[in-house]
């Protein structure tokens, strides 16, 4: 069983011309509302490949807390962790370039208020824990702590990095999933190695897993074997929102069902490009079938 602790936002998303400048304002001819929230994101892609959900966060007492809400509750995802507080639901306006890449700002609402105590019973031996950086570290950092103690494995895409004692935090995850910018932050804050290689063998050296998800050049790995490549297939991105967050939940539920590791990340690989394929950034979340799938093509 998969447990995210993490974020749920409503998306507004606009298609602009180009992505704007600091001061700038660029106009677009509609905008889209759709359920977000790197939590809920990574939720909803790990039930939609297979796994059994449960996910750990707040929404607000607002008119967008069911909009919200409304995937997760049509893919079945466990929600009875989901506190309804006073205040509001997150929010994140996103501009899509015609491309496919965004610019998003995030207004946390109720994801600042949530609480590692909450996943008193959502925890043990057979549990993965899901976390990204959406939420307050210092909530993160109880929550994978208590993770260990109860026994589960930890899943960490700190997306984005947060402040605070991330040493602490790393030794305590089992697979670090980040990208390129996110590497590259991590490793000057603690004095790591800068290449790609060593930053990944700093990690498997300690017996823990470590993916650099790079856009379209694929990813690069280090499960404790030495570092292993895999690129990404060419798709038509239409809105690379989502992308990283439906390569968590693959990655995660494949390894929730035990795969190896070389496999769960060609699952995680074609479930980030076939999200680039559709608009949004839970509508483009793909089915287990397709995954498989395109999983099959990947060398």
């Amino acid at each position: 069983m998969i447990t995210v602790f993490g974020s749920i936002n409503l998306d507004l998303v606009v298609a602009v011309p180009r992505l704007p400048g600091p001061g700038e304002t660029v106009s677009g001819p509609d905008h889209q509302m759709f359920p977000g929230g790197k939590g809920a994101n990574q939720a909803l892609a790990a039930r939609r490949a297979g796994s059994a959900v449960t996910m750990i966060s707040a929404v607000g007492q607002d008119t967008f807390a069911d909009l919200a809400l409304q995937n997760l509750r049509e893919a079945d995802v466990d929600l009875s962790g989901v506190r309804s507080l006073p205040g509001t639901t997150g929010i994140a306006l996103i501009g899509i370039d015609p491309v496919g890449e965004n610019q998003i700002i995030v207004a946390s609402g109720t994801n600042a208020r949530v609480d590692a105590e909450w996943l008193s019973e959502a925890l043990g031996p057979d549990c993965i824990l899901l976390l990204q950086g959406e939420i307050p570290f210092t909530e993160n950092l109880t929550s994978m702590q208590r993770a260990k103690s109860e026994g589960s494995s930890v899943i960490w895409n700190p997306a984005p990095v947060p402040d605070g004692n991330l040493r602490e935090a790393l030794e305590v995850t089992d697979v670090l999933v980040v990208n390129e910018s996110e590497a590259a932050l991590i490793s000057s804050t603690l004095g790591l190695p800068g290449e790609p290689d060593a930053f990944l063998a700093h990690f498997a050296s300690a017996g823990q897993v470590a993916v650099i998800t790079q856009g379209s050049k694929g990813v690069i790995a280090d499960g404790g074997d030495g570092p292993v490549r895999f690129g990404a297939p060419k798709i038509e991105a239409v809105d690379t929102t989502g992308a990283g967050d439906a390569f968590c939940g693959a990655l995660a539920s494949a390894l929730d069902r035990n795969a190896p590791f070389s496999r769960a990340l060609k699952e995680g690989i074609s479930a980030g490009a076939l999200a680039c394929t559709v608009t949004g950034a839970q509508t483009s979340a793909p089915h287990r079938e397709d995954i498989m799938r395109l999983a099959d093509q990947i060398l």
